[in-house]
């Protein structure tokens, strides 16, 4: 409520004390600022791009990954599953330095794809979990009885157990879709083109050195949670069932 209200107040009124909890003046000012500002609708459109880029590619590998562990059994699948659970313990700043070599080494350094690459590996852990244990909720007998008819292991993930699990699928997917959207670490080590930056950069770009227009900041900042709130609006009917799932699965 303080970003919208503040948002739409003038920036000295933002500024000034006491603090007023609804604006004295109401002004759109900050939004036709921060719209027509040089880059910012790019931000907006790069941020689209990576996040949707990042959380159909993570729950795409997820996906096969997750049934993989589901319904085949191999040696060191138990210690494969800690490895993914435990890479979710480590800081993103320990990974920035080896990501960064890798990326300048295959030239994808300052671009989207070594970007939704680099985030796709923060969120595919996971997303196998999560599918994993969707899967695992449903009987083998449908694979089975798929095969018998002469499915691959392939048409059964894809025609059998995917829209069995299509909320599952589609909670995933927002999820993946929000660390995506607000990743700033990521995109500040790994962007540099300010044409390519997201919309976490652009923020940052409005505090300076010597002045901040909070009311732009504000303003820029209800833009940016703009997407993802009508994002899950969209698809609330699909993420509460997931949930749901994921609860009666627990």
């Amino acid at each position: 409520f303080w970003m919208m209200s503040s948002s739409l107040k003038t920036d000295l009124e933002v500024t000034s004390f006491p603090a007023t909890l609804l604006p004295r003046t109401l002004t759109t000012d900050a939004y036709v600022r921060i719209w027509n500002q040089e880059g910012f609708p790019q931000y907006f459109l790069n941020s689209i791009k990576v996040s949707a880029a990042t959380a159909i590619l993570s729950v795409t590998a997820g996906l096969f990954a997750g049934y993989g562990f589901s319904r085949f059994r191999f040696r060191g699948k138990n210690a494969l599953l800690l490895v993914f659970l435990a890479s979710q313990m480590l800081p993103g700043v320990l990974l920035v330095g080896p990501y960064f070599k890798m990326l300048s080494f295959a030239g994808l350094y300052d671009t989207h794809l070594g970007l939704i690459l680099a985030q796709t590996t923060i969120t595919l852990p996971f997303s196998v979990w999560m599918l994993k244990g969707y899967m695992d909720t449903l009987p083998i007998e449908i694979d089975e009885a798929a095969m018998i008819d002469g499915a691959s292991r392939t048409q059964c993930l894809l025609y059998c157990v995917l829209p069995s699990i299509l909320p599952g699928v589609v909670a995933t997917m927002i999820f993946a879709f929000l660390l995506a959207w607000g990743d700033l670490l990521w995109a500040l080590c790994l962007i540099n083109d300010p044409a390519k930056q997201t919309m976490t950069l652009g923020i940052t770009n409005l505090v300076g050195q010597f002045r901040v227009l909070w009311s732009d900041v504000m303003a820029a900042t209800v833009i940016g949670c703009a997407i993802p709130a009508l994002f899950y609006l969209t698809l609330q009917r699909y993420l509460v069932q997931g949930m749901a799932g994921s609860a009666v699965k627990g």
